[in-house]
Order: structure tokens, then C-alpha cells, then sequence
């Protein structure tokens, strides 16, 4: 475990001599709250290596070394927000062996499927749900993070190697290439983040209240570093907001294992959600797409069987090439949306 500036600086040596490197992360988002970036695994030739992030070592020097090579990862969505939520890391290149499976038209594109398949090797599924903010490792969680990067060069290079036979390595690069710029935004902040399964139903007085306590809980679950449904259930939420707006008893819907001064802090939350005044009471946002034209509808079918033929053609999933959601969009206006798509997306749709 590579947890000391010292032992780091003389990684570091080895790794800018590497010819190639593999990387993955393990992240904390059912032990902690907010989730935290815990372990990052990295691969080179012949050394199968463990960052350990929250040792407080300095990781500015690492991600300057691989922001301008190459990084092979597999489903590297989340890790890529991950790296630039906590370390504002956002790499040039990267070859996603996800991806390149499933441009491939492999029906089954995890990491355990693929390595067995091309490599026969079998991984243990292990502890995925593991408490990877624990210290020290036990050796079997050890052994299965550096699995998830250990084999990756390998199978990289099969999958890399068919990608040319059918030539669509330039399908592989912007595909690529789009989820680094994808991942790279940060998104806007949800205003109704706060509406929690069930909240669709309730009225205004509740809402205004489910509101207030779900703040409530916020707060309580960063004080307690816990994910927030371990401090109270959405259900349980809703079902106080609904018996307080109507003057009926709710304390008897709290968890028995609630502590004297967390009653009382709900308490104050539900006297907050109940003292906002009507003209502030939240709304339930009622989002209703346009309806289609009967030519926008003609044109989506038309579409559909387009992308469907193609896709049968090449042993492609149809919604690589477009979901129904950007056909309906394309079938809209082609002209505004034919740009989202990616240029062999389009190509492929053109053709036809």
C-alpha cells in the first residue's frame, strides 16, 4: 500500500518509465456520507499497486504524471467523476474496455465476463460492497482491487486488436473521447434534490414540511458520516410529513434507536416545514413532453427501423447507435440534434 510521500516519489519513478498503465478506484458511498474516494488501483508492467488517498499524501504529482498518457480502465464512468469531484483530474486519454466490448457487440461487457472469456481467468466477485475506508485492508480485499486493474492490459489488447480487424477504432476513440468531456461537467445543482420516492402524492402543507426534514437530514447524516437513509428512510419521511400537515400524531412513526436530541432536532424540523408560509409552499413540477405530430411519429419509426437494421447488420446493442429518446429528438429536428450524436452514430444513420 502505497500510503507515505516517500513511498510514492519512488512509484512515481517507475510509472514515467512505464510503457503502459491500468487504473481503477474504490469509492465509500454506502459506509460514508458524502461518498469519498478510498483506494485508487494501479497497474504497470509487473507491479500491481495500491494508492491510498486518504492517508493525506500528496496526489498532485501522481495525476500530473498520467494526465497526458493513455489510462486503460473498464467502466470508467464513475471513476471519472470520482477524479475530478475530489482531485479536479480530468485525463486526455483513456481506453475504456467496457466500451470497447460493447462496440464489439459483446453481449456480456463486465470486467468478471470479459476476463474469462478472452483471458479464462475466473476473478472473485469478492467484497464488493465492502467498507473500503477501513484500515488496514484484509489481504482478500487487497488481492481483489488489484485484480480490477491487473489484467486489464491484456485483455485490452484483444479487444483493441478486433477493434481494427472490424475497423472501428476511430468508433473507440470518440466514444472515448466523449466520455471524458461528459464526465469533465460538473452538474448544475438539483433544486428539488429534496423530493424523495412517494413525494409525487403529497400536497403542498407536506411537501413544505418533507422539505424541512430532509434538510434536517442532510445535516445529520454529514455530522454522523453515514448515508443518509441510515439516519431515515424516505417512507418513514414522507409518512411524518403527511400525519404532521394534518395535525395528527408522527412521533410515533421515528426509529425506536433515535437518540433524545435527535427527536428533538426532527421535532424542530417539522415545526420549520409547518411555520412556511402558503405562497412558499414547494409545488410538485409537472414536466409533459410535447406530443408528437403524426409526422414526427413517422419519422421516429422510420428511424427505429433504420437503427435496428444496422444494428443487426454489425451484432451491435440498437441504443449504442441512438436511444429512442434521440430518435424521437432527431425525429423532431434533425438538424438541431444530429450534432449530439457522435460522428459514427450519425454516419451510421445517414448511410441508411
Amino acid at each position: 500500500m502505497i500510503d507515505r510521500n516517500e513511498l510514492l516519489t519512488d512509484f512515481l519513478a517507475r510509472l514515467d518509465a512505464a510503457p503502459w498503465l491500468t487504473l481503477d478506484t474504490e469509492a465509500d458511498s454506502l459506509h460514508a456520507y458524502p461518498e469519498k474516494l478510498c483506494l485508487i488501483q494501479i497497474s504497470i508492467d509487473g507491479q500491481d499497486r495500491l494508492i491510498d488517498p486518504l492517508s493525506g499524501i500528496g496526489l498532485t504529482g501522481f495525476f500530473a504524471a498520467i494526465r497526458e498518457r493513455e489510462i486503460i480502465m473498464h467502466g470508467s464512468d464513475y471513476d471519472l467523476r470520482l477524479f475530478r469531484k475530489w482531485h479536479s483530474f480530468v485525463p486526455t486519454r483513456i481506453f475504456d474496455t467496457m466500451i470497447a466490448a460493447r462496440l464489439l457487440g459483446e453481449p456480456h461487457f463486465g470486467l468478471h465476463a470479459l476476463v474469462k472469456k478472452f483471458l479464462n481467468i475466473e476473478l472473485d466477485k469478492g467484497p464488493q460492497k465492502a467498507d473500503w475506508a477501513q484500515r488496514p485492508l484484509t489481504p482478500r480485499m487487497e488481492d481483489y482491487a488489484r485484480n480490477d486493474t491487473r489484467h486489464l492490459r491484456a485483455l485490452s489488447d484483444i479487444l483493441r486488436a478486433r477493434l481494427v480487424e472490424l475497423g472501428r477504432v476511430e468508433w473507440m476513440q470518440e466514444s472515448c473521447e466523449r466520455l471524458i468531456s461528459d464526465c469533465a461537467v460538473v452538474p448544475p445543482a438539483d433544486p428539488d434534490v429534496w423530493r424523495v420516492k412517494g413525494s409525487s402524492f403529497l400536497a403542498r402543507p407536506a411537501l413544505a414540511i418533507l422539505k424541512a426534514i430532509f434538510e434536517w437530514r442532510e445535516g445529520q447524516a454529514i455530522a454522523a458520516n453515514r448515508p443518509p437513509f441510515f439516519v431515515l428512510s424516505p417512507e418513514t419521511m414522507v409518512e411524518i410529513s403527511v400525519r404532521a400537515s394534518m395535525d395528527q400524531p408522527w412521533d410515533e412513526v421515528l426509529p425506536r434507536r433515535f437518540r433524545p436530541d435527535r427527536v428533538r432536532t426532527v421535532r424542530d424540523a417539522v415545526v420549520k416545514g409547518r411555520a412556511v408560509p402558503e405562497a412558499e409552499w414547494p409545488e410538485i413540477p409537472r414536466h409533459r413532453s410535447p406530443r408528437q405530430t403524426e409526422v414526427q411519429k413517422r419519422r421516429a419509426e422510420q428511424l427505429e427501423k433504420i437503427r435496428d437494421k444496422q444494428a443487426a447488420a454489425l451484432a451491435l446493442d440498437a441504443t449504442l447507435i441512438a436511444p429512442r429518446a434521440a430518435l424521437n429528438r432527431l425525429a423532431e429536428d434533425w438538424d438541431q440534434y444530429a450534432p449530439s450524436l457522435m460522428r459514427w452514430q450519425r454516419a451510421l444513420l445517414e448511410q441508411a
